[in-house]
């Protein structure tokens, strides 16, 4: 019996070839975005799951007490590890202090290559549990020592063997390590996935650059402590055990941090990644929502699919019907024919899955590239197949279900009798069904153009300085640092260079937070926290500052080493009419001058205000770790480049030279967003394109039902446009009615959306206009070839048997 069902269901595809071609296409498109979207989701959820301790690791993180509000913080300052092993060392299997992942020069022999790495205490090799391939876990008990990555060994050492081997550390005789294992590479999926060496904790502290932030105990944040609970703990009860620790701790070393009142907690392993945004101490979610977002867009393009399924095969309904009535006349059951157009949706949804996985194939090296992910089709996976037929039954099974339902409920006496007529009462749910689609594909037209909008708005917002031409060198060991004045002399000779600076970070990054400030007039229940950055007098001719008060620093004038330049926010954070000649005193570091006030820079996320932020001139070397670098406009940025690099390799032969361009800098903030738009918007594109296809069978099946009326209307004296208009209304009036639904819907989940910045665009008018000009004209262009065709087609070939 199912062989015959099969038989027939294919008999059927090879007769309604159109139809089949945009069923299955459609389908196979849909199954296609929901499969990416599918693996995607996977991508996100199981990120970091691949670690076995998953659920037991946690980020030692504090919430910390600032003019009324709650600031969370994910840095910690060195002594907090060995408190946590003194005081709870029962709840912990292991503590480990650890630096940032950052980018270091590893030098063996000739080679010079740049790595990302960590300082951490050697219990990380257990919690992560680490695959060694050479060595031991127990690599890192060595103080000299370090771990690479399979990867990073292969590329300093090549074939060679590296256990034994001697590496230096950015070129820093106190950071001469030697290799004493190497483990498999950390999947990319995770937090660690850039993890390319780990050397021990030790060697850190001893690294004089770090002296200041070690002497100074609980001074400073500089430091992630990552742990692991016991394996009988519970996180949350071990999270509200240690929250008072660093209070008690600041209180009893008398420490002025006391004041911001932290409290620390643990934030599981298992929430980094999606649960990783916290406002006023509490997590509001993160990538989380962008999980809800595609798997709901997944769902919805997949039924806009299903969908045109539906209303293709219920429109056929009147060429099916006869043979409802014989199969129901001759004795077969209801329960047979729901099986029998049942076969026939599994058919085409088998097909169209087989042909979305070669869709999804060919398109995973774009999607990977839009994504900024390294997903693979998992065809070695049980799971992924079985779950691949779970999906096919699935979407068989409700592509189907309401033709086979609806088909075999005719009645077979009026169909025989020839008496049985749709009605146009029965075109209702397909006309249900297509508002339905172009409403969800609207949705996604004008949240696509609310995305790119604000993110446009959001670069469009003034920076405060000058971007073009402007590159930035970092300072990446003390060859060039020690040597900087010198290097700096040959740059401004060589001729490429109009001016350049020095400075604690890069112009568009983040800059340290500071506290301890004492002026007139401060409100002494204030917790002042303010940006700073530390510059050479050079900095503001260099970016191109605007001074709206007073002067810039004067390198001539000895006084300006104890001066602030500040922003037009921090003006206003003080609170003082004229701050020009004000004193501000810094606790432990003495009295400062404001001589400047310059216009506020976005050095942030760019769609948030910007923060005080003062600027001032340093004495150490090694604080100033960037050149801003204005190339001469008269040079091509090629020949600048060029000579630049030649010059820092004269004095630093050993290191690669790297630059950044402070404009694409810049233009990284928007990556996140920039990527959720272009995926949403390829989404919607998709979903206008299943939209279209079954709107074009509908306007072909509805232009050959109406082939008589045409005929007849043309010889009593219609137009072709009087017949193109006739067809066409009905499609219009849809996607007007969708409009119509769609706009409330997505101007609410827009808003929400746009709430997440403060800086941020209103949805104006013009985007419900544009979209509905587009969707209007899309409709329109997808019928009007069924609609002219039919229209032009000869009366007397549809009339001639009346």
């Amino acid at each position: 019996m199912i062989k015959n069902y099969l038989k027939i269901a294919w008999r059927n595809l090879l007769k309604n070839k159109a139809s089949s071609i945009i069923n299955i296409g459609g389908l196979a498109v849909g199954m296609a975005v929901a499969v990416l979207i599918g693996l995607w989701l996977y991508s996100e959820l199981s990120f970091d799951k691949s670690f076995p301790n998953h659920d037991r690791i946690a980020q030692v993180m504090q919430n910390q007490w600032i003019n009324n509000e709650t600031d969370t913080w994910n840095s910690q300052a060195y002594p907090l590890g060995p408190d946590l092993r003194n005081e709870y060392g029962a709840d912990f299997k292991h503590v480990i202090m650890s630096s940032w992942t950052d980018n270091h020069i590893l030098s063996y022999a000739d080679k010079n290559l740049k790595e990302s790495g960590n300082y951490m205490e050697p219990g990380i090799t257990d919690m992560l549990s680490l695959k060694m391939i050479e060595g031991s876990r127990n690599g890192l008990n060595d103080p000299s020592s370090i771990l690479l990555s399979e990867s990073t060994a292969k590329a300093v050492f090549g074939d060679t063997d590296p256990m034994g081997k001697i590496i230096k550390i950015d070129h820093n005789n106190n950071l001469t390590v030697k290799v004493t294992g190497v483990y498999e590479d950390l999947p990319q999926n995770s937090s660690f996935g850039d993890l390319t060496f780990i050397s021990p904790w030790q060697l850190l502290v001893k690294d004089q650059h770090y002296d200041t932030r070690f002497n100074n105990p609980w001074g400073a944040s500089w430091f992630q402590t990552l742990v692991q609970i016991v394996d009988n703990a519970n996180m949350s009860k071990v999270s509200d055990k240690i929250k008072d620790l660093k209070m008690q701790d600041l209180v009893r070393t008398n420490n002025s941090d006391a004041r911001f009142k932290p409290v620390l907690f643990l934030h599981p392993m298992n929430n980094w990644h999606l649960y990783s945004d916290f406002k006023n101490g509490a997590n509001t979610g993160g990538r989380i929502q962008y999980v809800w977002l595609f798997g709901i867009i997944g769902v919805f393009v997949l039924l806009l699919a299903c969908i045109n399924f539906m209303n293709l095969s219920t429109a056929r309904s009147e060429k099916r019907a006869k043979e409802v009535g014989i199969r129901k006349s001759i004795g077969s059951m209801r329960s047979q024919l729901i099986a029998q157009f049942y076969s026939e949706s599994m058919l085409i949804a088998v097909l169209s899955f087989l042909l979305s996985l070669l869709l999804t194939q060919l398109s995973l090296p774009f999607f990977n590239d839009l994504a900024d992910k390294h997903i693979q089709m998992p065809w070695g996976s049980t799971f992924f197949w079985l779950a691949g037929i779970a999906f096919t039954l699935f979407t068989g099974l409700i592509a189907g279900s309401y033709p086979a339902l609806y088909l075999s409920s005719f009645n077979p006496v009026k169909v025989l009798k020839g008496t049985f007529r749709v009605g146009r009462l029965a075109a209702i749910p397909r006309k249900i069904l297509v508002v339905l689609q172009f409403s969800v594909s609207i949705v996604l037209i004008i949240g696509t153009i609310v995305v790119f909008n604000q993110i446009q708005y959001a670069k469009n917002r003034p920076v405060g300085y000058n971007r073009n031409g402007l590159v930035t060198v970092p300072i990446q060991n003390d060859v060039i640092g020690k040597q900087s004045q010198i290097v700096r002399n040959e740059l401004m000779a060589s001729g490429v260079v109009a001016s350049l600076s020095q400075s604690g970070s890069k112009i568009s990054d983040w800059y340290p937070s500071n506290g301890g400030f004492k002026w007139e007039g401060k409100d002494p229940a204030l917790q002042e926290n303010f940006k700073s950055l530390v510059i050479t007098p050079e900095f503001g001719k260099t970016v191109g500052w605007q001074i709206k008060e007073g002067r810039d620093f004067d390198p001539s004038r000895l006084s300006d080493s104890s001066a602030f330049i500040i922003n037009e926010a921090c003006a206003k954070y003080l609170g003082f009419k004229h701050p020009i000649g004000q004193t501000i005193t810094w606790i432990g570091n003495g009295n400062y001058k404001i001589i400047g006030v310059v216009k506020d820079m976005v050095n942030q996320s760019a769609y948030e205000p910007i923060v005080q932020t003062f600027y001032f001139l340093g004495n150490h070397y090694w604080a100033k770790n960037n050149f801003e670098i204005r190339i001469n406009a008269n040079v091509s940025m090629h020949d600048a480049l060029t000579k630049i690099g030649a010059i820092f390799k004269k004095y630093d032969p050993t290191t690669p030279f790297e630059y950044s361009f402070v404009d694409e800098d810049y233009a990284k903030k928007f990556d996140n967003e920039e990527r959720i738009g272009k995926l949403a918007s390829s989404f919607a594109g998709l979903a206008i394109f299943i939209s279209c296809l079954g709107l074009f069978g509908m306007a072909s099946f509805s232009a050959e039902q109406r082939v008589k009326e045409i005929g007849v209307r043309k010889v009593l004296g219609a137009t072709v446009f009087n017949l193109w208009r006739l067809l066409s209304k009905d499609f219009i009036v849809l996607v007007v009615i969708s409009l119509i639904i769609a706009a409330p819907v997505a101007y609410y989940f827009m808003s929400k959306w746009l709430m997440n910045f403060t800086y941020r665009q209103g949805i104006g008018w013009w985007i419900f206009a544009v979209t509905a000009v587009g969707a209007i004209a899309i409709t329109l262009a997808t019928v009007s070839y069924q609609s002219i065709k039919a229209a032009l087609a000869n009366p007397v070939k549809s009339l001639r048997s009346e």
